[in-house]
């Protein structure tokens, strides 16, 4: 019995993301690098806009020709999936640049420290 609960609770430590036990803010790896510009001068920037608004043209396009629920439901999983990759993509393009992506969180946390 105990073996099988030590194997147990080792196959839900492995299961477990290294992204959910790193700090939720700023990942070790990252600390010390500039945070990248998000503004107009940053062409990565501008892209990761542009992908952002155009997943929300197809969602509302997709939502005008739902007929049902599933409907739906797929044109907003698509749209999360959207959302994801284009983060995911402006988050590369701007660590291999040598820039740190701020969080939400981090943009807070940093002005209510001044």
């Amino acid at each position: 019995m105990k073996n099988l609960a030590k194997s147990a609770f080792v196959l839900s430590m492995m299961a477990v993301p290294a992204a959910a036990i790193a700090h939720p803010i700023i990942v070790e790896r990252d600390r010390g690098l500039p945070i990248a510009p998000n503004n107009d001068s940053n062409s990565y920037w501008l892209d990761y806009k542009t992908d952002i608004s155009e997943a929300k043209r197809e969602l509302a396009s997709d939502l005008r020709r739902a007929t049902d629920r599933e409907d739906r439901r797929e044109a907003h999983e698509e749209y999360r999936r959207e959302i994801a990759d284009a983060r995911y993509d402006y988050r590369k393009e701007m660590w291999e640049r040598g820039y740190r992506v701020a969080d939400f969180r981090e943009d807070r946390f940093r002005v209510s420290r001044r």
